[in-house]
């Protein structure tokens, strides 16, 4: 089974912009870059038959070896999640970048939970009523289809769009991304250990 990353260069500029004020578009890249990291290192450690970076832009140190970089290509976030799921061999997981404290039992689970029999897919919603992780047992062109991006109903219609699909779903445990500086207080003291979490409480006692 595939692990999928779907994720942003972290430049200053163009990642994790909400994050901003408090955090200088610096400071935000630091914060992407560390939750990036520490995502690839638990999909490397979760012991998946390869890991995929559907990545938009161009991979950096914090990319460990091993890791397969696709393009994220470019369209909708639906094109570009379809294009991504294209280099899947078989089944898969997916998730992004805003889930640092997903670790790689996490990933496990997931993988367990889509490996049983009778389940089609996987799904983990988020706090803020979005989506985390998705999970196929085999890659369906329209899964994306028609489901809109950050509104509050958005982890809602794509559990309503994989069930139109036939596909039998089953709820991973809820999390939160990191979107706004609470949320990046919030998450690092979830996960003290992880670099998220360091690069969070340098940039916190400035």
């Amino acid at each position: 089974m595939d692990i999928i990353v779907i994720a942003k260069q972290p430049v200053p500029g163009r990642v994790k912009t909400r994050l901003c004020p408090p955090c200088s578009p610096a400071d935000a890249a630091a914060v992407a870059e560390a939750a990036l990291a520490d995502t690839l290192d638990a999909a490397c450690a979760a012991g998946a038959d390869r890991v995929v970076l559907a990545l938009d832009g161009r991979p950096g140190p914090w990319c460990p070896p091993g890791v397969r970089v696709v393009d994220q290509g470019r369209g909708s976030l639906a094109d570009r999640l379809a294009a991504a799921w294209a280099h899947a061999a078989g089944p898969a997981v997916q998730i992004g970048m805003d889930t640092p404290q997903v670790g790689p039992r996490d990933l496990v689970g997931a993988i367990t939970v889509l490996s049983t029999p009778g389940v089609d897919a996987v799904l983990g919603p988020a706090k803020d009523g979005g989506w985390w992780g998705l999970g196929l047992r085999r890659r369906h062109p329209l899964a994306f289809v028609g489901v809109p991006t950050s509104t509050p109903d958005t982890g809602a219609r794509q559990a309503h769009r994989l069930a139109a699909l036939g596909l039998r779903t089953r709820l991973l445990p809820c999390r939160r991304d990191v979107d706004t500086w609470p949320d990046a207080l919030a998450v690092a003291a979830d996960a003290p250990g992880t670099s998220f979490a360091a690069t969070v409480r340098r940039l916190a006692v400035r």
